[in-house]
């Protein structure tokens, strides 16, 4: 049944009226605060949809006459109103229009009504599109769909979901190009990239689980239903100039955080390792954190800082793109490795077992470092066990990093070569490693 808009709007003021005097009524006989509360709301949506009708029924119904010219082409109005369904967040409303074509039978041309009114091209308006693909990406297809529905009473499938998500998907790089660059006047001094890899399980095709070499996996072979994602960002900042005691006091006493400066104009890429166009993932970020940099700074005056953890692919690729930036390897990620690499040196529950990190000079590092290694030489430290490639690989990298104090001083403003064995095992420590991950 479709209503004149005069009398959908009448039809909207009596509910109102209505929802008035359930609350007066409620307030006499003392109603619970959450019942009236959820009847209200569900009142408020009913409104809603009566006056999107009656909005939608005030603007015709699209006939501009017997024929029209659309790019060159005649095309002809269809002998009777076509229904339309739109799926909004008050509720679903049929719309009645006139639409063209070139004769019975085909494919709708053009739908004056539909242009004005600006409508989507699928059946779900465009803020329930937006408010659903918000729940998608921090829960499931699943979960977001019931969460909607608890809310606002609508149930779109699971399928429509994922499709939804897939269509959208489409203008997400188109969308970016016409991003305004971040304004220079508002930059920071230091200009910082990050980039980190996490594997996403993954549903394979249908394809790859029926055609499969051998239908069951062979003695050590993994289920590799894990693909790589990798996420990007580039920001700038102000120098915070601190000496390590500076750090391990702020660490402590929590004194000087208000002064701390912050992120500015943070931009992000998120991509998978497989793309259509053949590229890799962790390639595209990092085309994409260099063209940005190129943009932002395009003199090379700021000084440029890449924050990595120690997976070789990213420091490899940060070496192509980034070739002109201060690496920095992520602490909180070698702390992780260091207790391993103690238990080279120490037995599991040891009294002896060090608690304490060699200071940072070239000394003390270069004997444990080439004592992990293998290498021994006179005077060096005798581990108990091999240290794992993986642990290796980032205990290596520590010195490169070291060596390369004088640049990170100018551009960070801490003074790695003064930094004094610090007690790693101490709760604050891990916690300044936690907070400090993505900041100079």
């Amino acid at each position: 049944m479709f209503l004149s808009h005069e009398k959908a709007f009448h039809k909207a003021n009596s509910q109102l009226q209505e929802m008035v005097e359930f609350a007066v009524h409620s307030a006499k006989t003392g109603e619970r605060t959450d019942g009236v509360e959820r009847e209200l709301f569900s009142r408020l949506l009913g409104i809603g949809k009566t006056v999107l009708q009656a909005f939608v029924t005030a603007q015709g119904d699209g006939d501009e006459g017997a024929r029209v010219e659309q790019e060159g082409v005649s095309l002809r109005r269809l002998k009777r109103l076509r229904r339309r369904r739109y799926l909004s967040i008050v509720g679903e409303i049929r719309i009645k229009r006139w639409v063209y074509a070139r004769r019975e039978g085909q494919k709708v041309e053009h739908a004056p009504l539909d242009a004005r009114l600006g409508l989507p091209e699928g059946e779900f308006s465009y803020v329930l599109m937006d408010w659903l693909q918000q729940f998608c990406v921090h829960v499931s297809f699943h979960e977001a769909v019931g969460g909607l529905e608890k809310l606002l009473n609508l149930a779109p499938s699971e399928r429509a979901a994922e499709h939804m998500n897939q269509h959208v998907a489409q203008d997400v790089e188109a969308f970016e190009l016409y991003q305004p660059l971040p304004l220079s006047e508002k930059e920071g001094e230091i200009l910082v990239t990050t980039a980190d890899g996490k594997g996403v399980p993954m549903r394979r095709p249908l394809e790859e689980r029926v055609h499969r070499s051998h239908p069951r996996r062979t003695k050590g072979e993994k289920a590799n239903k894990k693909q790589m994602a990798y996420v990007g960002a580039v920001y700038s900042i102000d120098r915070f100039r601190r000496s390590s005691s500076d750090v391990v006091d702020e660490v402590c006493r929590k004194r000087r955080a208000e002064h701390r400066p912050r992120p500015c104009q943070k931009q992000a890429w998120a991509e998978m390792t497989r793309r259509p166009d053949g590229a890799t993932g962790r390639e595209r970020v990092f085309l994409e954190m260099a063209a940005a940099c190129s943009n932002r700074d395009p003199k090379r005056c700021k000084t440029l800082v890449c924050l990595l953890d120690g997976e070789r692919a990213l420091w490899d690729m940060a070496g192509q793109r980034l070739p002109r930036a201060v690496g920095i390897l992520d602490l909180f990620h070698v702390l992780e490795r260091l207790w391993t690499a103690a238990h080279c040196f120490h037995p599991d529950g040891s009294k002896t077992h060090p608690s304490r990190l060699p200071s940072s000079r070239e000394g003390s590092d270069g004997r444990h470092r080439h004592a992990l290694d293998g290498s021994r030489r006179p005077g060096h430290a005798s581990p108990t066990r091999r240290l794992p490639q993986r642990t290796l690989g980032q205990v290596r990298r520590v010195p490169h990093t070291i060596r390369a104090r004088q640049a990170l001083w100018e551009s960070c403003g801490v003074e790695m070569c003064e930094l004094h064995p610090i007690d790693f095992s101490c709760p604050p420590v891990s916690e300044f490693v936690h907070q400090k991950r993505h900041t100079c």
